[in-house]
């Protein structure tokens, strides 16, 4: 669990500057228990036995899920290294075998480069007022997308 914090928050806080903490991410205390229930998932990513990679998916019930926590260390992003698209496509598989319809996400205006990287595959921007009622919303998300997996 501190491996994943330490990949994290430093790409939050330090490299984009919200005032986050530990504390403000109370699923990070308990991955399994947040994550890895119902057809949910946590992955992570390790190039040379360094961890450089999350990706977490909390089954929100209706056979949809909400993708959170992608984060991929700055020197292992980009084509080069694979890490966000190996991440992204194994959830999405797993997400199929278990039998969900959809998955939504939230992010921030400044993640320019994952919404980019998001329309590349396949998620397409939708509207806050149309996010399921079960979706987590996080106060600083501002810009949605959903997958339709069927």
């Amino acid at each position: 669990m501190r491996a994943v914090i330490g990949i994290i928050l430093p790409i939050q806080r330090d490299e984009f500057g919200f005032a986050i903490t530990e504390d403000d991410q109370p699923d990070l205390h308990d991955i399994p228990g947040f994550y890895q229930v119902g057809r949910g998932a946590f992955l992570v990513a390790e190039i040379n036995g360094r961890l450089v990679g999350t990706l977490g998916l909390k089954d929100i019930g209706a056979r949809q899920g909400a993708l959170r926590k992608m984060f991929v260390e700055s020197e292992f992003r980009g084509r080069e290294h694979g890490v966000a698209q190996a991440l992204l496509h194994r959830l999405i598989d797993d997400a199929r075998v278990q039998g969900l319809r959809e998955i939504f996400l939230g992010t921030t205006e400044q993640f320019r480069a994952a919404h980019r990287f998001y329309d590349k595959n396949g998620f397409h921007a939708v509207a806050a007022d149309t996010l399921p009622s079960a979706f987590p919303r996080m106060a600083i998300d501002t810009r949605f997308y959903r997958l339709a997996l069927a």
